[in-house]
């Protein structure tokens, strides 16, 4: 086994090294950011870094990446207090890809591209129609990472919008079911498959 340090980090070239060292925290949840503006202007965006943190209060978390450079997504979060988080499904892969690109200010993604924007139930941000899963959320608190002058946003879960029939007995949500994808590095979609489910582990399990 070969071993790498700080140094060849260092040495990588720039998009190697980002991502080299993004593919080493394994798989992770992929999901369309929604937000809208004071003005009413709409935004989507593709985020990574979707993290559970508990389950009472229901509260999940995001990581912003650095506010250097404009972040719509993050000004209209901290203008309006509310997103939507929407799994990403294998059949809109590639719309939801092209997302992260660099579009004008004054353009909408879900325009551009093709996908459908959809608001419930007075909820001032927009969903993605096409996505199985959907997940109002409020802003909560925001904290300062030093590390990398990034922010983790810390959101308070308002609604869950899903079937009943992917809701398990014990309340676990198969996503296998309406075939949510992971993303690894910065460009590559996975399909999973359960290998098996246990019960709760205990001592002498």
């Amino acid at each position: 086994m070969n071993k790498f340090t700080k140094e060849d980090f260092n040495n990588f070239q720039k998009f190697y090294r980002a991502n080299f060292i993004n593919s080493l925290s394994g798989f992770k949840s992929a999901n369309l950011i929604g937000t809208i503006s004071k003005e009413g202007k709409t935004n989507l965006s593709l985020f990574s870094s979707a993290f559970h943190l508990g389950a009472d209060p229901a509260l999940i978390g995001l990581i912003q990446r650095p506010t250097s450079v404009r972040r719509d997504t993050f000004e209209n979060l901290c203008q309006t207090n509310y997103l939507t988080i929407n799994h990403i499904n294998k059949d809109i892969i590639n719309k939801s890809h092209l997302t992260s690109a660099r579009f004008d200010q004054d353009e909408c993604e879900f325009e551009k591209c093709n996908l459908t924007k959809e608001f419930k139930d007075d909820f001032i941000a927009p969903f993605v129609k096409e996505s199985r899963l959907q997940i109002a959320c409020s802003l909560n608190e925001i904290i300062d990472i030093k590390a990398n002058n990034t922010k983790m946003l810390i959101l308070n879960i308002e609604s869950v919008y899903l079937n009943n029939d992917i809701i398990l007995e014990n309340g676990t949500i198969d996503i296998e079911k309406i075939e949510s994808v992971a993303i690894s590095s910065l460009d590559s979609y996975h399909s999973t498959t359960l290998e098996k489910r246990l019960k709760y582990a205990k001592e002498n399990y």
